[in-house]
């Protein structure tokens, strides 16, 4: 298993990472690096 880091969680960096949650892939998010916190930006983020 290859681990993965997002840089930006921008529309891009989203969409890549529901993309990786919606097949079985054999990255690992492990890293999300962004400005502004999720919390703090109302973005729905569940683990």
């Amino acid at each position: 298993m290859s681990k993965l880091g997002i840089n930006g969680f921008g529309r891009i960096g989203r969409l890549v990472l529901r993309r990786l949650l919606e097949v079985d892939s054999s990255l690992e998010v492990v890293a999300i690096n962004d400005l502004t916190f999720a919390k703090g930006a109302g973005l729905p983020v569940e683990a």
